[in-house]
């Protein structure tokens, strides 16, 4: 007999975060499901991909996609 199907451990514990850049890839990262879109934005800020392409810019608008999994960085 098979076990039975369960979402919540199929899910995992962490996801992949993909950051760009004015819409373009830069870094992802590992991150732990129920972290709160300010925390991932402040991860994403501290890419070291991330912190060469702003230059000491600071962000006109850093954009979540919803579920976290996307972040955007307008400069």
């Amino acid at each position: 007999m098979w076990p039975a199907h369960d979402p919540k451990i199929a899910a995992g514990d962490t996801f992949t975060v993909a950051v760009q850049v004015n819409g373009k890839l830069r870094a992802t990262f590992e991150a732990r499901r129920g972290s709160t879109e300010a925390e991932l934005q402040q991860v994403a800020l501290e890419q070291p991909n991330v912190q060469k392409h702003l230059e000491g810019k600071n962000p006109k608008r850093v954009i979540a996609a919803k579920g976290g999994s996307l972040i955007n960085v307008v400069i």
